[in-house]
């Protein structure tokens, strides 16, 4: 099995497009951050899990699963980079593969040192737009390839049926 821990808010910094939207909606960036990270998930078939600090959100620690993908919100002065510390101990072991998703050099080390796998944001990114493309060309494949259940015809006498129908003979 494949975890992939996404640290939410440094991956929306990373990428151009959330990066711009944050300051205008920071709820809106995360939104497409976690349908994008769901997109991943049901594409690579790896579990997916986006860890947010919880900048906005006092109390205790919040899971919630959308499009299928797990949110955690981190407790009340719990960074991201804690929580995902603690979960890499947790998931970690002979059957489990994990992979972090930041660019924080020194949360990429102290991963490293728990055994698991880092991607940084801009292969994160580069791996979502080529998942993204590749879905694209499977639809247009899928939509060249449907077998047609009309019989192809004419021009000509698909005028003549026309008029027909209409009673213009």
């Amino acid at each position: 099995m494949v975890v992939l821990l996404v640290d939410g808010y440094n991956i929306i910094g990373a990428w151009e497009e959330l990066k711009a939207l944050k300051d205008l909606d920071l709820a809106q960036s995360r939104k497409i951050l976690i349908e994008k990270m769901a997109e991943y998930q049901a594409y690579k078939g790896e579990k997916v899990i986006i860890v947010f600090d919880a900048y906005y959100v006092q109390g205790v620690e919040t899971k919630q699963t959308s499009y299928n993908v797990d949110v955690i919100y981190t407790k009340e002065n719990e960074t991201a980079d804690e929580c995902i510390e603690r979960l890499v101990k947790e998931i970690k072991n002979v059957k489990t593969k994990v992979y972090v998703a930041t660019s924080d050099y020194t949360e990429q080390r102290t991963i490293f040192a728990q055994g698991a796998l880092r991607k940084s944001a801009r292969e994160l990114l580069i791996e979502t737009k080529s998942i993204e493309k590749e879905i694209e060309e499977e639809l247009i494949n899928y939509k060249n390839n449907q077998v047609s259940t009309k019989i192809p015809i004419n021009k000509d006498v698909l005028e003549v049926f026309e008029k027909w129908r209409r009673g213009k003979h």
